[in-house]
């Protein structure tokens, strides 16, 4: 199966949300609509509430590039996606591209994941990969990486990725909001979103562990 008809599948079962975004079928003459969650009852009005139109999926970066407030996204899953646009999409094979452009393979990675072919890299393997001025972050203890994850990760911190990974095979991450988020921003039920994951640490958290290694140091 095609990961557009396995996309497909899902929202015929249901599924409307990923991330911030939410969609729609059959607006306008077209497949799908896109919009912030926040604006979809906007979007579903005839003349989409006046909010900003975009014709395929080709701005789907740009869109997700800038914050509300103009701020560089530096992650592509945090909560501050901005508002104010809909995007009217052809076919499943637009909304697959247009997901991929404000969510990078999350629609696969949670294919896989369902599959139970996910590859889950644990925080003390991916640390073990790091070289040049990153080779300290190794040396973070176990208590300063799960204070990490509570600083770091999870809504609170504008993180929507439910994580995966533990720090180690034998030592799962401590309980917290960041721990036990599903990975579905707003109050909707799970089985009506592909939920974002986060099957290793990213960039930002392995450069905290470093400097938190060289405090722990003393350096």
């Amino acid at each position: 199966m095609t990961l557009s008809a396995r996309l497909q599948s899902l929202i015929d079962a249901g599924v409307h949300r990923i991330g911030e975004l939410e969609i729609r079928l059959e607006t306008a003459g077209h497949s799908f609509l896109l919009c912030h969650h926040l604006d979809a009852e906007a979007a579903g009005r005839e003349d989409f509430g006046g909010l900003e139109i975009h014709h395929g999926p080709d701005d789907a970066r740009d869109l997700s590039t800038w914050s509300e407030d103009g701020g560089y996204r530096f992650a592509k899953a945090q909560t501050n996606l901005r508002r104010g646009w809909v995007m009217l999409l052809a076919d499943i094979d637009q909304l697959r591209l247009a997901l991929d452009g404000f969510y990078p393979a999350a629609v696969g990675v949670f294919a896989a994941m369902l599959d139970g072919t996910l590859d889950i890299q644990n925080l003390r393997e991916k640390l073990e990969r790091q070289t040049g001025m990153y080779r300290f972050a190794r040396t973070i203890s176990d208590e300063g990486a799960q204070r990490l994850v509570r600083e770091v990760c999870g809504p609170a911190h504008q993180c929507a990725r439910r994580i995966l990974w533990r720090l180690n095979d034998n030592t799962p991450l401590d309980d917290s909001e960041a721990s036990r988020y599903n990975g579905v921003p707003g109050e909707i039920p799970e089985n009506e979103a592909i939920p974002l994951l986060c099957r290793e640490a990213c960039n930002h958290m392995v450069a905290e562990c470093r400097r938190v290694a060289k405090e722990e140091a003393g350096k």
